[in-house]
C-alpha cells in the first residue's frame, strides 16, 4: 500500500505539533489495512498488542456482556483512537470494532506510542485528551441508561450521532453511515421493538424519517426537547 501523505493526517489531534521527521517515522511504522463492511478489526478478548486510529469510514464497537447481551458501546469516527487497551490498564481488547462502512485504519505496536510519549510530551497530552473525551462519553451514556426513560436515552443517542456524523441535506440532517434500528437498540440498552415503536411515533410527528439502514433527522429542535424530557412533561 502506498505511503500516506502526512498532510492527510497532520490535522488529527494525535499528530498536532509533531514535526515532519517524527511524523514520517511514526507513519512508516503504521499498518494501513482497509476494512470492508461487516469485517472486524479485532475481536473482543484478543491480546492487545496494537493501538489504532480510524482515517476514513465508521466502526461500531460491539461488546458482549458476561450475561450474553450484545451492546454497541461506541461508534468510532474518522480521527478517533481506538483499541487503546493500555490506557485502561488491560492486556486484552474489551470490544470488537466492526466496519459499518468501508474503512481505512492505521495501527501501531503499543511500544510505538511509548516511544512517542518519552520523546514528545505533546503527543501524550493529545492522546490522553482523546481518551478522556471517550471516557466522558461513556460516563454520560452510563448515567443516561441508569437514570433516564428509554425515549430520552434514544433521543440522546440520535443527537450524538447527528453531532458526530451528521450531513446536512434538504429536509434535515442525515446520519452518514448505515444505521439500523437494532443498532440504536444496542446503543441504548433497549429492544428493537421499543426503538421501532419510538421511531414510528417520531416519523408520524415529523421528527425523523427512516429507511433501510438510513436515518434523517428532520426536526433537531423537537428531538432535543425529547432528550431533555419535555415530551414527558408535555
Amino acid at each position: 500500500m502506498a505511503d500516506i501523505d502526512r498532510s492527510l493526517v497532520r490535522a488529527l489531534p494525535l499528530f498536532a505539533n509533531m514535526n515532519d521527521t517524527d511524523l514520517d517515522r511514526l507513519l512508516a511504522r503504521a499498518r494501513r489495512p482497509r476494512v470492508v463492511i461487516g469485517e472486524n478489526v479485532f475481536e473482543q478478548g484478543d491480546k492487545a498488542t496494537r493501538f489504532f486510529l480510524l482515517l476514513h469510514g465508521r466502526l461500531k464497537v460491539m461488546q458482549v456482556t458476561p450475561e450474553g447481551q450484545q451492546l454497541i458501546v461506541r461508534v468510532v469516527h474518522p480521527g478517533d483512537l481506538f483499541g487503546f487497551a493500555q490506557a485502561l490498564q488491560r492486556d486484552d481488547y474489551p470490544g470488537t470494532p466492526t466496519a459499518a462502512a468501508e474503512s481505512l485504519v492505521m495501527s501501531w505496536p503499543n511500544e510505538a506510542l511509548v516511544w512517542r510519549w518519552s520523546s514528545r510530551t505533546c503527543t501524550a497530552i493529545n492522546a490522553m485528551r482523546t481518551i478522556g473525551q471517550r471516557l466522558q462519553e461513556a460516563h454520560t451514556r452510563i448515567r443516561e441508561m441508569s437514570t433516564q426513560e428509554v425515549e430520552r436515552r434514544v433521543a440522546h443517542a440520535v443527537l450524538r450521532l447527528v453531532e458526530q456524523a451528521g450531513r446536512p441535506e434538504d429536509g434535515g440532517v442525515r446520519i452518514d453511515f448505515p444505521l439500523t434500528r437494532q443498532d440504536v437498540a444496542e446503543m441504548t440498552g433497549t429492544t428493537l421493538h421499543t426503538v421501532s415503536r419510538l421511531f414510528s411515533a417520531w416519523e408520524s410527528q415529523g421528527i425523523v424519517k427512516g429507511g433501510r439502514q438510513k436515518l434523517l433527522v428532520r426536526d433537531k429542535v423537537r428531538l432535543a426537547a425529547l432528550a431533555d424530557g419535555a415530551g414527558e412533561r408535555g
